[in-house]
């Protein structure tokens, strides 16, 4: 009974910070929204409420008129969704490998994995730009399709690595003594199991590429390639005074892709663990 007693308090304290996280995750988001909402004589106002007292949405019109949101907005989709389906291509055979030949090599290759997340942007871009350059690749989106899928692979191989090694190896070992090969193992029976992996994986790499903005702002110069977070650059001035409603507009409508995709794929990652889970 003093067991009890003494969890509830540790739980509520739990639900507490919780909450406490909830909110300052929230924040940002909720302001967000109630800018874009706001007219004119709102924003400039010394006493800022939450609630815009008279919505409109000619912030949104504006931002529309201002800058090609929409075809920034594709050349970004069209980035992330290459970037996403190769990263998942490339990685999950390599994860397959790592976790199940269990040696120095691949020991050695996951630690190169973890290590070159660390690495900062700064310290790559001269080099890369460099190669690129060579490839003749710089200012297209071929390239930053390629700079993204590299950037992603290192933290795919390694999401991908542990949804392996949870996938019993005598599944695999059984397809084999039916006859069937390496690849026709990895395909009809470890990738089904992988499905929340891969798709946690895949969501994972297309909102990095989504959300990326220095590798694009220094690739592509030309104003048609620029994808949507170097546009909304543009409602900064010459003096870097921001048009705060269109700007809040635009990013509201920028960050709306990533929540829809993560709230409709949450729900077939949990079905799909579950179904991992009966099935194995």
């Amino acid at each position: 009974m003093s067991a009890f007693r003494t969890g509830r308090p540790a739980r509520a304290g739990q639900y507490l910070a919780l909450l406490a996280y909830l909110v300052f995750l929230a924040f940002p988001f909720l302001w967000l929204v109630s800018t874009a909402f706001k007219p004119a004589r709102e924003l400039g106002s010394l006493h800022p409420t939450w609630i815009p007292q008279d919505p409109t949405l000619d912030n949104f019109r504006q931002a529309f008129d201002e800058q090609p949101l929409l075809r920034a907005a594709g050349n970004s989709l069209l980035a992330a969704l290459l970037a996403a389906l190769i990263a998942v291509l490339v990685a999950t055979p390599m994860a397959w490998a790592i976790a199940r030949r269990r040696s120095r090599l691949a020991t050695a290759a996951t630690g190169w994995v973890v290590v070159s997340q660390a690495f900062p942007f700064v310290l790559v871009i001269i080099p890369l730009f460099l190669v690129l350059k060579n490839l003749h690749l710089i200012n297209t989106l071929a390239g930053l399709v390629l700079v993204y899928v590299v950037w992603a692979l290192p933290f795919a191989l390694w999401m991908l690595v542990g949804y392996v090694r949870a996938v019993p190896a005598e599944l695999e070992e059984a397809a084999a003594v039916d006859g069937a090969g390496r690849l026709r193992t990895l395909v009809s029976v470890t990738a089904p199991l992988l499905a929340p992996g891969i798709v946690a994986t895949a969501l994972f790499a297309f909102i990095t590429a989504w959300n990326e903005f220095f590798f694009a702002l220094v690739l592509l110069k030309t104003p048609e390639k620029q994808t949507l977070p170097v546009v909304l650059t543009h409602f900064l001035g010459a003096e870097g005074v921001a048009d705060l409603g269109p700007l809040a507009a635009a990013a509201f409508l920028a960050t709306l892709p990533s929540l829809v995709i993560f709230a409709i794929i949450q729900k077939r990652i949990t079905g799909g663990m579950l179904a991992g889970a009966v099935k194995s």
